[in-house]
């Protein structure tokens, strides 16, 4: 009679899950929220689904100074991929940066390691402990991505970036109406950095007044900008890369007559659902936009391209560990295809909106020089400062760059954001 698989103690399926998550990230060079599920199958309890993201994320957040906690208490390196190395990652983050007991963090992750080197985690994790050693108050980069950004943005980048993963990010909503916005920021209990948009401490998000009636939904400043500059409909506008739909609500809240263009469905499924409870309407499209094209030419086009999505490493800092130089080649190669076709279907006059969540120069400022050489139909339409959230300010060539820390408090996402006119 086959032996029953053994039960894990209460707390160890999570760790479990968490260790699954990181490797989904660090081995397989999948994005964090495209792994959690997998990960974390079987497990019933929303809260300990929660935790194994957490604990995943944290680790994600702090690796550099993990790893170096650890090869300061091993007379030999642990390779990157021994699991000794990763449980070891999850029982220090939990005790020095999410609060959990020493005790607990060890006893639920020496499991991980059943049939390995127990003794090795247990007695690493011990020595750390008893010697009183802590993560810095500000997160390190990982050395390729801190070469890169120093390269772009200096001294002064890398150290807003680090702070920026050293505290949780705010939650920044967007107005159906921006009439309301005095009224919402009280409600809320927030304060707004421009009309239509009010910012809050860390909160859950279905519980907040105005959810149920689509008074607003949740989007970064920075990620608010691109359709911003659009200005007020009426018109016909794509929204091309559209899913969630932050964009499109933007859009179609402004008078705009939009139609939204995803190649993913399941993503395109959750833009219908904001649209629903929003009261706001679209026309929305499943394509691919290299295959794709409009009937007719439109007054606005507004691309927010695929990138590496560096810009948003404060909520999804697995970009931090699995985007590489090459993929950000890749990506603009993509970008420029994309943005070619795109400047096809603006009308003579019309406006044309390049947008990347993205840190990387190849993927905003050189992006745009390319593209400006190559069609002499497009100019720059400078971004006014009266366009902007204070903190964030034009750049000489007009268009808008937001780095880490360029609001404050509470920080933004990057983004690189170009409004073109096409010649008339």
């Amino acid at each position: 009679m086959p032996k029953p698989e053994p039960v894990d103690p209460p707390g160890v399926p999570a760790r479990r899950a968490a260790l699954r998550l990181l490797d989904a990230v660090l081995r397989q060079g999948l994005p964090l929220e495209a792994a959690i599920g997998r990960a974390t199958a079987g497990i019933e309890r929303s809260d300990d689904r929660a935790l194994a993201h957490a604990i995943a994320a944290e680790v994600l957040r702090r690796l550099p100074d993990l790893d170096a906690l650890i090869d300061s208490a091993t007379k030999t390196r642990l390779p990157d991929d021994a699991k000794a190395r990763f449980a070891l990652r999850i029982a220090l983050v939990q005790a020095l940066s999410l609060g959990t007991p020493p005790h607990a963090a060890i006893s639920t992750v020496l499991p991980l390691v059943d049939g390995g080197p127990r003794k090795l985690v247990h007695g690493v994790f011990g020595t750390l402990m008893r010697g009183g050693d802590q993560l810095p108050e500000q997160p390190t980069l990982p050395d390729p991505v801190a070469i890169r950004w120093h390269a772009a943005w200096g001294d002064d980048g890398i150290e807003a970036a680090e702070r920026a993963m050293a505290a949780p990010p705010p939650l920044d909503l967007t107005l159906a109406d921006p009439a309301t916005t005095d009224a919402m920021a009280e409600t809320l209990g927030g304060v707004s950095l421009l009309p239509g948009h009010v910012r809050l401490p860390s909160a859950h998000v279905p519980e907040l007044p105005g959810f149920e009636e689509g008074s607003w939904w949740v989007q970064d400043i920075a990620a608010s900008l691109p359709a911003r500059l659009l200005g007020k409909g009426p018109g016909s506008v794509l929204d091309l890369c559209a899913a969630p739909g932050g964009k499109t609500m933007q859009l179609a809240s402004a008078g705009w007559s939009v139609t939204a263009i995803d190649s993913s469905e399941s993503r395109l499924a959750r833009l219908h659902e904001n649209l629903e409870r929003t009261h706001l309407t679209a026309t929305v499209i499943t394509a691919d936009l290299l295959l794709w094209s409009p009937p007719a030419p439109v007054d606005a086009v507004l691309l927010d391209a695929p990138c590496s999505a560096t810009g948003i490493f404060r909520r999804h800092p697995d970009v931090l560990h699995r985007v590489r130089p090459s993929q950000i080649t890749e990506l603009a190669a993509l970008q420029a295809k994309l943005l070619a076709r795109a400047a096809d279907w603006v009308r003579p006059g019309g406006t044309l909106v390049f947008a990347t969540c993205s840190l990387e120069p190849a993927e905003g400022e050189a992006q745009l020089t390319k593209f400006l050489a190559a069609r002499p139909d497009y100019s720059i339409v400078p971004v006014a400062q009266d366009e902007l959230p204070a903190g964030i300010v034009p750049t000489p060539g007009g268009w808008v760059r937001t780095l880490p820390g360029m609001i404050d408090p509470g920080g933004n996402d990057g983004f690189f954001i170009a409004r073109l006119r096409r010649q008339g």
